[in-house]
């Protein structure tokens, strides 16, 4: 019986993590998506598409921070 509830035991553990990873990789893909779709719309509207790549960047993104620095844009913090 205890070799039964192992099995059990190890196939739910297995189960869950691959819900956890496919999870996290379907929302990052999804986040992927939207940000490309939205510089492109940024393209066609004449919108500095690094402008909206930064708007999703978290505040470490070294191409952001020196687009903000070259831009004196007030999100620049020193």
């Amino acid at each position: 019986m205890s070799l039964k509830n192992d099995v059990v035991f190890i196939i739910s553990v297995l189960l869950a993590i691959i819900t956890l990873v496919s999870s996290v990789t379907f929302y990052k893909y999804s986040e992927l998506k939207s940000v490309e779709r939205n510089i492109e719309s940024a393209i066609v509207k004449g919108i500095d598409p690094i402008a909206v790549r930064c708007a999703y960047a978290n505040e470490k993104d070294v191409v952001c921070v020196v687009h903000a620095a070259s831009n004196n844009s007030p999100s620049y913090k020193k």
